[in-house]
């Protein structure tokens, strides 16, 4: 019988594993390791749970529908967006594992407490608009090592850091089930959460995404303000007769070419010249899962995790998605 690698271990454990069990045993295989970024990850989980029961009740509490105001985006705040946003700061600042947390919701960096070594970048919920209507949404984090020694301020290059530099990444998704998908750089691991127990269970493991695809995923009510490129590449699928498949929830349009194979686009617009989504909390987390995946992510030109982060709500252009996808929307000039 074959000696199993290191490697085989990180990625061959049981399927139904509880996550705690899983990421302690990740954790043995790391030399050295002190148990900081298991016990962050754990946080994470715990406020997805909390998240997820507010949401299972929402209509109930009123707690569904905006607040009459907006965000640092322009975007108008959904109660859900508030309460998410609170829930997981609380966590990773009970957690005591970091120093400083950039959110969608938040203008500026929080500060938590100098002696940590881990910044969090996060989306609390993404696509909470669409909260009201009852369709899938999701929480979408990026997990990094400052750079500058433990014990001093946190600085701009702590958390302006490439997607590259990022040790761990994953999502939530609130859908007909919960679900927490995510790596730490060898293998990407899916866990489906029973309400019953309580726990998250392995169920999804060492996922890896189709080379290959016949979907396409994107908002094409702003087609005729795409550049000449992606016009011709909408018409490639086509013509190909692809299907179009368009949620409006990031992660879940990203969750279900994960699975199944595509592409996710969301290109410069008339109306967003730089592209919509931010760069440090949702695309650098969602390409550094689709690399680990076997995929591909580009703002159609650069790849996405070797992009110099300039600002705290940078806006990228995004493809992502299956490899084979990807690289043909580049043929076509970007």
């Amino acid at each position: 019988m074959p000696m199993r690698t290191r490697e085989d271990s990180r990625i061959a454990q049981p399927i139904g594993a509880a996550l705690d069990r899983f990421i302690k045993r990740d954790q043995d295989n790391f030399k050295g390791a002190t148990g900081e970024l298991s016990q962050l990850l754990r946080d994470i989980a715990l406020a997805g749970k909390v998240v997820n029961r507010e949401m299972n009740k929402a209509g109930l509490i009123n707690i569904l529908g905006t607040v009459g105001t907006q965000n640092v985006q322009g975007e108008d705040q959904q109660k859900l967006d508030i309460l998410a946003n609170i829930r997981f700061i609380r966590a990773l600042t009970k957690g005591e594992e970091v120093c400083a947390i950039v959110s969608e919701e938040d203008e500026k960096v929080i500060m938590i407490d100098d002696s940590k070594r881990y910044v969090v970048a996060i989306d609390p919920l993404d696509g909470s608009s669409n909260i009201d209507v009852n369709v899938s949404v999701g929480t979408i984090f990026s997990i990094y090592r400052r750079v500058t020694p433990v014990g001093t301020p946190v600085l701009e290059e702590d958390y302006l850091q490439r997607g590259e530099k990022q040790i761990a990444a994953g999502y939530i998704l609130y859908g007909s089930s919960t679900m927490l998908v995510y790596t730490t750089g060898a293998g990407v691991n899916g866990f489906t959460y029973d309400q019953s127990l309580g726990e998250y269970f392995l169920s999804h493991q060492n996922m890896k995404t189709p080379e290959d695809g016949k979907v396409y995923s994107m908002n094409e009510g702003a087609s005729n303000t795409f550049n000449e490129s992606v016009k011709k590449y909408i018409d490639y699928c086509k013509e190909e007769q692809y299907s179009g498949r368009y949620i409006g929830s990031l992660v879940a349009d990203f969750h279900r070419n994960l699975l199944k194979g595509g592409i996710y686009i969301y290109p410069s617009t008339a109306t967003h010249a730089t592209g919509k989504l931010r760069l440090l909390y949702e695309c650098n987390a969602l390409a550094f899962i689709i690399e680990r995946a076997g995929g591909m992510a580009t703002d159609g030109k650069n790849r996405i995790l070797e992009i110099e982060p300039t600002s705290l709500h940078q806006r990228v252009p995004f493809f992502v998605g299956s490899k084979k996808m990807v690289e043909k929307a580049m043929s076509f000039g970007n």
